[in-house]
């Protein structure tokens, strides 16, 4: 059957979703949402808080209250199509009692609207992406976009969707985008930090039942006002040169070297797939000085993430399956530079002297959580499994991480985290959905922790057309 469906499509000569009939309708639903979380230690376990965008304070207890109106993009074969989403989060936390600590925020974690034209896509304001190979429910976190912190206010423009290339039958398809975002948190010592983002990938295989598909994306934290240097270079000079990565700005540092902090990610990934069912293989790697060697070959090649997802829809037990493996410990060496020679190493992923707070928004690492600013020197395996026993859908998660801080302040400590959540939509309590998560951290980069939190989630429709 599946060789039939290839042998009838192979000659379409350029493969688009618009050539079929459109059968959907647009749809508005309305969303709420209470999380109540209790837990002991100082903070809660890693896993409650981890990949949760932001929502969910890392203190011991707190409370998230969501609502907002969504109108998802359901039409793929018409050829223009549009979303939107406008969604207000509140947040309260407070530490063990004595200890002063409290976290009180509101804040939309959706506030968008995007719109693809035939195949081009425009989106501007605040939108949850991932960005990643793989389970989105079950990965440890992609090393440059994860789910982890609060989506970042942007304008981008691009192919979001694997598009086939005119003439190659589809057996050949892209993607990309560029982005201009705002890191609107002023944390740290830098105040008004812009975000430069374009990406770029290639498929290969199409409707066959192998594809390979590689990826190349940049990033670039650039401008803003330091409290220590000044104006870091807000003009349209500062955007070529964080553009093209050269040299700029005010600063020493990037006169020598290039203006801004950037991060290069590179994801190569090997699916397999078959009616019902869908393996995937992935390496990711980051790279934080040049030149960039391409899939894996460089100086800090022993780095990444390596991963096997696999998904299947026929037998509802095990849908889904994630194992994860991840590395940051080599960072070329363990020196940039020493006795007047430049090695290139100690990279300290994430980290910038300028922008004091990182690859991080909020406060949270927006690539894997797994890292922090103070440790990036991490070795760790995960694993995840999902599925639905009658009903009842269930997740459960568990990593374990070796860490060794950085180079230039090493320290030694480790954690193992589990995960078990359970949800399940009750029709006769008004189609509201229940759900109950206990996690655990268990080591000395945490301490030790055990917590509970409850979710209770309605989510109906408001109308369509």
């Amino acid at each position: 059957m599946l060789l039939q469906s290839v042998r009838v499509s192979a000659w379409d000569w350029w493969p688009l979703p618009m050539a079929e009939q459109d059968t959907c309708r647009d749809s508005l639903f309305y969303v709420g949402n209470i999380q109540v979380l209790s837990s002991g230690g100082t903070q809660a376990p890693s896993l409650l808080w981890h990949n949760s965008r932001g929502e969910i304070s890392q203190l011991p207890h707190s409370g998230t209250f969501q609502v907002g109106i969504i109108k998802p993009a359901t039409r793929s074969n018409r050829w223009f199509d549009y979303d939107f989403g406008i969604v207000l989060d509140g947040r309260f936390g407070g530490g063990q009692k004595g200890s002063g600590q409290q976290d009180i925020t509101g804040y939309f974690s959706q506030l968008y609207a995007h719109a693809r034209l035939y195949i081009v896509d425009i989106t501007a304001g605040i939108r949850p992406q991932y960005f990643g190979a793989g389970d989105e429910a079950l990965s440890s976190g992609s090393l440059h976009f994860s789910n982890n912190a609060h989506p970042i206010p942007q304008i981008s423009i691009g192919f979001e969707r694997w598009t086939p290339i005119p003439g190659l039958f589809g057996y050949v398809e892209v993607k990309g985008g560029l982005t201009h975002g705002w890191l609107a948190d002023n944390s740290g010592t830098v105040k008004g930090t812009l975000l430069h983002y374009k990406h770029i990938g290639g498929r290969f295989g199409g409707k066959l039942p192998v594809n390979i598909s590689y990826e190349f994306h940049h990033i670039a934290q650039w401008g803003g006002y330091s409290n220590v240097y000044g104006d870091l270079g807000n003009d349209w000079n500062a955007y070529q040169a964080a553009f093209f990565v050269r040299s700029g700005g005010s600063m020493p540092n990037d006169q020598l070297n290039a203006q801004g902090n950037h991060i290069a990610f590179q994801q190569l990934a090997l699916d397999v797939k078959g009616e019902g069912w869908k393996v995937s293989a992935y390496w990711q790697a980051i790279n934080e000085d040049g030149p960039i060697r391409f899939i894996g070959f460089g100086m800090n090649n022993k780095d990444g993430l390596w991963g096997v997802s696999a998904t299947q829809t026929r037998w509802p037990f095990i849908q889904g399956f994630t194992y994860e493996f991840l590395q940051t410990t080599d960072q070329s060496g363990p020196f940039h530079d020493k006795d007047g020679v430049v090695y290139g190493g100690a990279d300290t992923y994430y980290f910038n002297s300028i922008y004091a707070q990182g690859w991080s928004y909020f406060g949270r690492i927006i690539g894997s959580p797994l890292l922090t600013l103070d440790n990036t020197r991490v070795m760790a395996h995960h694993v995840g499994v999902r599925g639905d026993i009658f009903g009842f859908r269930y997740r459960v998660m568990v990593n374990h991480a070796e860490n060794y801080g950085n180079y230039y302040a090493p320290k030694r400590h480790h954690n193992t985290a589990v995960l078990l959540e359970v949800k399940k939509i009750v029709p006769q309590a008004w189609n509201l959905e229940f759900g109950l998560s206990l996690a655990g951290d268990f080591g000395t980069q945490y301490g030790n922790a055990f917590g509970a939190m409850i979710t209770i989630r309605k989510q109906g429709l408001i109308c369509n057309w």
